[in-house]
């Protein structure tokens, strides 16, 4: 008894350490090519967006006064030069349209997205020019923009782009206001900002629409909360409504990330020896109570029927979807296990006792993965339950006697009383 059970240690162990080899394959073969993945996505796609509000410029030209000393004497020299005023954003009133679009490279899905940015912004002109710059910053370098809008006060400007940036000129005489209207259609992956300023600013009159095509909504740390939200068919409508805003932080939506095929395998895989003790200990228990013989061999072969699922997995959702990928890994690897005990047991206890086992602890537990943030509970409450199960049904056993290779006495049917 003592030899078997260390040979069957012995497997367990090795058939650890090949699932180790197969969870670090299955990450080598994620994150090693991500990196590459990632610029392909950027360069086919659009990276992260970014937006900043738009400004705008009045270039003038002032006196300005400078003191020398020359041979001991001052000298005040006055020449021309030129400076450049910022106009202040008297009130935005923009609107985003996010839609949710997934693509998958490789192992790996990326959260892409396309937006729709339109935006109105005030500005007046404090100054006495009355020629005025208008320059709207790209959210990134790295995408495209279609439907270009870039007027002011309703009439097209005619535009110059140079360092990812349009520019247009307008005439707005001093005292008055101008309206500039910008938006585009674009592509984007990961998350969409909107940035007030590289540091602490203040934001008069502010009013964004944001309307999304997902529920599953998160904001990026140091954003700002929407001081509206409601929640529509397809996904949200969020406000952000501001008279007086004094801040440093953005605003900003992440997409919602899919399940990801490849590092989920991989997690599955790193936990498959859990899986399989609880297996072993069942088939184990369940033998010697009965007095039914399975050779070390036989508890190779189940470990090898075991570790053909998460091979199959591993391969396999680089063509078909995780859900599907595991379905077709569970029917092949639970058929391996009660088709090969029916011949070395009986077709009842593989179907019954191995199969059952097989189904909870391999399949249950590795789809305890797809429930991000339960993975541990589930296996936690499957883990004492089963220790409940097996501690009632042998709390009885004579395990001296089990050990000592004593088999148990067969049953005997009592006798009806009416027969005597």
């Amino acid at each position: 008894m003592l030899k078997r059970i260390i040979a069957i240690a012995f497997i367990f162990a090795c058939a650890s350490v090949a699932w180790m080899i197969l969870g670090a394959t299955i990450f080598s073969r994620t994150y090693d090519s991500g990196s590459v993945l990632d610029s392909r996505v950027v360069s086919t796609w659009g990276a992260p967006h970014v937006q900043s509000p738009p400004v705008a410029e009045v270039t003038r030209t002032v006196p300005k006064t400078t003191e020398t000393v020359e041979n001991g004497k001052k000298k005040t020299v006055t020449e021309q030069v030129k400076e450049t005023v910022a106009l202040p954003v008297d009130a935005s009133r923009i609107n985003v349209a996010l839609a949710l679009d997934y693509r998958q490279k490789g192992l790996l899905w990326y959260s892409t997205y396309r937006v729709g940015f339109d935006g109105a912004y005030t500005f007046r002109n404090e100054t006495d020019e009355d020629r005025v710059a208008f320059t709207l910053k790209f959210p990134t370098e790295q995408a495209i923009y279609d439907d270009l809008v870039f007027t002011v006060n309703d009439s097209p400007v005619q535009l110059t782009n140079e360092k990812g940036a349009a520019t247009g000129t307008a005439q707005i005489k001093p005292g008055e206001t101008a309206v500039l209207h910008v938006g585009y259609r674009s592509q984007g992956l990961t998350e969409w900002r909107y940035n007030f300023g590289n540091e602490v600013a203040q934001v008069r009159d502010f009013q964004m629409k944001m309307a999304t095509n997902f529920k599953a909504i998160d904001f990026p740390e140091n954003t700002l909360s929407p001081t509206r939200e409601q929640q529509t068919a397809g996904g949200w409508e969020l406000e952000w409504d501001y008279k007086n805003l004094v801040s440093g932080f953005q605003i900003g939506m992440t997409m919602p990330e899919k399940l990801q095929p490849g590092p989920l395998a991989g997690r599955i895989s790193f936990f498959a020896p859990v899986s399989l003790f609880f297996f072993f200990f069942l088939m184990f228990i369940i033998t010697t109570m009965r007095g039914i013989e399975l050779h070390p061999m036989n508890y190779f072969f189940l470990a090898a029927a075991f570790f053909s699922f998460h091979l199959l997995l591993a391969y396999l959702v680089d063509h078909v979807s995780i859900h599907t990928s595991f379905a077709i890994s569970s029917v092949v690897s639970v058929f391996l296990v009660i088709s090969y005990l029916r011949l070395v047991v009986g077709t009842r206890f593989a179907a019954r006792e191995a199969g059952l086992a097989q189904f909870i602890y391999l399949v249950m537990f590795s789809y305890a993965f797809f429930f991000k943030g339960f993975t541990g509970l589930a296996v936690s409450i499957g883990s004492i339950l089963t220790l409940f199960v097996v501690m009632q049904i042998t709390g009885r056993v004579r395990w001296a006697d089990r050990f000592a290779g004593v088999k148990p006495a067969p049953e005997v049917e009592a006798t009806p009383a009416s027969a005597v």
